[in-house]
């Protein structure tokens, strides 16, 4: 998916670029492609890098949405399968 697609399909409002649920649902994306990346260039460690920065920060973002809005938290997860 395109990252106009994942906004259009995550976003809170008709003019959100940036929420938490979007932010996340970017992340995973960015995540897949990288472990798939990895898969076949092993010794490819700036990418692992990378991806490891990106988990952190789906993380804490994941924490953000849990601490400040429960079902919002929820509902993500589900829609996310995670």
């Amino acid at each position: 998916m395109k990252k106009e697609e994942i906004i259009k399909k995550y976003k809170i409002h008709k003019t959100d670029t940036g929420s938490a649920e979007v932010q996340i649902a970017l992340l995973i994306k960015e995540i897949k492609n990288l472990t798939s990346h990895l898969k076949t260039h092993k010794k490819d460690n700036s990418s692992r890098r990378g991806l490891l920065k990106k988990v952190a920060q789906r993380r804490k973002l994941l924490n953000y949405l849990k601490r400040e809005d429960p079902k919002r938290y929820e509902a993500l997860v589900k829609k996310l399968k995670l």
